[in-house]
């Protein structure tokens, strides 16, 4: 089924392809086909791509908009066309694998373009270090890292999505958490040595190994952040009360950088009163349950007091309710409000965020 919807998907665009394996336009360079693609997405879209980009690329693309002279419609379509078919592509090898690609592809476009679109496309993936553990299964990945010193758990995951880096985070033991964190949070740059002397450890049981030219960003507190983000509260509160404990000022700094339910507290009325109109009226009254009286009162003076005497009715009669249920509804809200800042509908104010100062 998938396979025809994407089959459909792609023969939408070899209607108006050019012929198969034909490569226009060769007096765009790379770096100029990047920016025509940043201009025609618009200045909103462009700038969440700028968000994964290193400061060089930033650099280097900014310069290549700000040169960019007249295009004629035929180049601007073209180069979306390629930019297309390599998100197409990249998305199918990263979802089907290899031979589903390829069997699509050539349906799609012939051979000759398809074999060129997979190539180029291998190339990319085949250049981030450790990319053999995206499509890993969580409980075979989690058993091999598991043994493994926290700095090298936590060189590892800085390689991985946020989701999938929480995912093996909260099932490792208690004991290896904390340090995989604090290792994760205090590393900077990593030298290629390192990162081979890894992958040599993993050589027996993955079958790519992966080099870096550069040096790498890796980790920091911005990407444990972005991981914590992803992880239940029940272990987010496990994980924060001994880092509390063992390193106060890395906790405070990461803590800085997320956001968690009881910052409530610190966004405006206009904020609160958009989230709680999307809300679960369920979640909130199970989430007020261990609430302060001053989250209360944050909650019930900004929903209207046909609601609030909804909630208050429902919260007197809800009884034995667990824990893990409160915490769940917690994390749906916090969720909730993340989608919704994301959107530009709420403002989350975080101690020295000057962008989000309100006038």
């Amino acid at each position: 089924m998938a396979e025809n919807s994407t089959e459909v998907q792609e023969s939408k665009v070899k209607t108006n392809a050019n012929p198969e394996g034909a490569e226009p336009h060769h007096s765009l360079s790379g770096k100029q086909k990047a920016a025509l693609v940043v201009v025609s997405l618009g200045a909103e879209r462009a700038s969440q791509i700028y968000k994964y980009l290193g400061e060089r690329d930033i650099e280097e693309l900014t310069f290549e908009v700000a040169k960019m002279g007249k295009t004629t419609n035929s180049m601007v379509e073209t180069t979306l066309e390629q930019f297309y078919r390599l998100c197409l592509t990249h998305k199918m090898m990263t979802d089907g694998g290899m031979d589903y690609a390829r069997a699509v592809l050539e349906k799609a476009f012939g051979e000759t373009a398809a074999k060129s679109l997979l190539d180029r496309v291998s190339h990319t993936l085949a250049s981030k270090p450790f990319n053999f553990f995206s499509k890993g299964d969580p409980k075979a990945l989690l058993s091999l890292l598991q043994n493994e010193r926290p700095q090298v758990i936590a060189l590892i995951l800085s390689y991985m999505d946020a989701e999938q880096a929480a995912q093996v985070l909260e099932n490792l033991a208690e004991a290896k958490r904390i340090p995989t964190v604090v290792a994760m949070a205090k590393m900077d740059r990593v030298s290629p040595e390192a990162i081979s002397i890894v992958e040599d450890e993993m050589k027996r049981k993955f079958d790519t190994i992966i080099t870096s030219e550069d040096n790498m960003n890796l980790g920091g507190i911005d990407f444990v952040a972005d991981v914590m983000n992803h992880i239940d509260r029940s272990n987010e509160k496990k994980i924060f009360d001994e880092l509390d404990v063992t390193d106060p000022d890395l906790s405070a700094d990461i803590k800085d950088k997320m956001f968690v339910f009881e910052d409530i507290l610190t966004m405006d009325d206009r904020s609160v009163q958009r989230f709680i109109r999307d809300c679960d009226s369920k979640d909130i009254v199970f989430a007020l349950k261990t609430a302060n009286e001053e989250m209360k009162q944050i909650f019930f003076n900004n929903m209207s007091k046909r609601m609030a005497e909804t909630v208050h009715s429902d919260m007197e009669v809800s009884r034995n309710i667990r824990l893990k249920d409160v915490e769940e509804a917690q994390q749906r809200i916090v969720n909730l409000i993340r989608t919704l800042e994301d959107q530009g509908e709420v403002i989350i104010n975080k101690g020295g965020d000057e962008d989000n100062v309100l006038v």
